[in-house]
């Protein structure tokens, strides 16, 4: 069985979906006012295993997603310039035009991630429309008030608003805008957040706009991923996925508002994953301690080497990122696809048929376990290392277990050797055998010339792959 730690309950729960065999998931997309770091990746890397894992168990997926080209202000609260539209004055482009540029650029780098695209993708600007009935059905239930600045939610009227952050107090709630408080006093509550903003103040001048029934203006960040997730999934569906740092206030907000208006879940499961670290401290473009996958590659290292990283360290615990250890990632992954080069000249037989399916349980055991990857990545190499299972076999369940772990083994694995290499390798060892020494010496040396390496071991010759 399946258990996820679930914020909203803060506790591991059995996994039900709510329709048999499939499972709805929504994940929050990026802001493409600037390239992604691998920061903001480890999320899209553990969500990825979460999908992989479910349907590795039989689940089918619908995976949703949005992006995010309006709206998200400088601070995820409701202070602070429009990101996209401070990143287009930076570059001298519209803010539509760099949203696509980096909107483009994040799926690149999730592809050479190895990760899954979603099945469904809206954009924020594509979907204002039904932004707005949303806005006007809180309105009709007495959820919003209207300052000269904005339409704002009024917490006070929900009952349980906070519940998914852990702090009881919601004086306490990093929800409140202190900024904001000062600039409107209209304001009625700190935690009060914005739905739509209207073209005054430091907005006046803001590019992206729209008509609506209270003016001129455009949405506040946390409406969208409301209305695009009711719009691709329905509303409740199964598990909304996204970081840590969206505990107090993006995910709170969602809540609050779908809730309020529609009188049932928004999802069932909450699963958030901890920060990627740099010298014991948050990852963060505001910071500039951040590194993005071009950074990682000027120094030596693939996409591939830091999705094997992220796997060695539970999604739920800080990672700290250092050279070393992205170097020590990088020797682990290089030791598999060597190990799948391998090839046995006379290959043995399993000496118990039974230790596979003993090993496919344990890798499936280590996942059910909120995607327990360390654990995972440690059934693996107990799998290598065990010698009462032949090397074929060793392959096919680890190619099995890549379909979760996503390290793209497909493409470096070998089950037999060109039959040219086959057969002078069995020269050799017909030199051999006949101690021939210094004629086998020169057949090794012709077989590496060609990309293939010897290694000679009581059960005889392996044979691997160098190129």
């Amino acid at each position: 069985m399946l258990r996820l730690f679930n914020t909203l309950t803060r506790k591991k729960e059995i996994f039900k979906p709510l329709a048999k065999k499939v499972v709805k998931i929504y994940t929050c997309g990026p802001t493409v006012y600037n390239r992604a770091h691998i920061g903001n990746l480890r999320t899209y890397l553990w969500e990825d295993i979460l999908k992989r894992t479910l349907e590795y168990l039989g689940y089918k997926v619908e995976h949703a997603m949005n992006i995010t080209d309006v709206g998200h202000l400088t601070s995820d609260e409701d202070t602070g310039e429009d990101k996209i539209e401070l990143g287009a004055k930076k570059e001298g482009l519209s803010p539509l035009t760099l949203a696509r540029k980096y909107e483009k650029k994040f799926f690149q780098d999730l592809k050479r991630l190895n990760i899954k695209k979603p099945d469904k993708i809206a954009r924020a600007t594509q979907t204002v429309k039904e932004q707005i009935a949303l806005i006007k059905i809180l309105e009709k239930k007495g959820f919003t008030y209207r300052s000269r600045y904005a339409i704002y939610f009024d917490t006070s009227k929900l009952k349980d608003y906070g519940k998914l952050n852990p702090q009881k107090d919601k004086k306490e709630l990093l929800v409140g805008a202190r900024e904001e408080v000062v600039i409107d006093k209209e304001k009625k509550n700190p935690q009060d957040f914005v739905l739509w903003f209207f073209l005054e103040g430091r907005y006046k001048n803001h590019i992206l706009r729209w008509p609506s029934p209270w003016g001129e203006g455009f949405p506040g960040w946390h409406i969208e991923c409301s209305a695009i997730s009711r719009k691709l999934l329905g509303q409740p569906f199964d598990i909304h996925c996204g970081g840590q740092e969206h505990i107090p206030i993006h995910h709170t907000n969602e809540i609050a508002q779908s809730e309020a208006a529609f009188e049932k879940p928004l999802a069932l499961f909450w699963i958030h994953g901890e920060f990627l670290m740099v010298e014991g401290e948050k990852m963060s473009k505001s910071k500039g301690n951040f590194y993005t996958l071009d950074d990682l590659k000027k120094n030596g290292f693939g996409p591939l080497d830091f999705r094997y990283l992220t796997l060695s360290t539970h999604y739920q615990s800080p990672l700290n990122f250092t050279w070393e250890g992205i170097k020590s990632a990088q020797n682990a992954l290089s030791n598999l696809k060597k190990f799948l080069k391998t090839v046995e000249f006379y290959p043995s037989l399993s000496k118990k048929k039974n230790k596979l399916n003993q090993y496919k349980k344990m890798f499936i055991k280590a996942l059910e376990n909120n995607l327990n990857t360390p654990q995972a990545l440690a059934v693996l190499w107990q799998l290598i290392k065990d010698e009462e299972i032949n090397l074929t076999e060793k392959k096919k369940l680890i190619l099995d277990f890549d379909k979760v772990l996503g390290l793209g083994l497909e493409k470096e694995v070998i089950f037999s050797l060109p039959s040219k290499i086959k057969k002078m390798v069995g020269q050799r060892e017909q030199l051999r055998k006949n101690k021939q020494f210094i004629q086998a010496d020169t057949l090794r040396k012709n077989i590496e010339a060609l990309g293939y390496k010897i290694e000679d071991t009581p059960k005889g010759p392996l044979i691997s792959y160098q190129k």
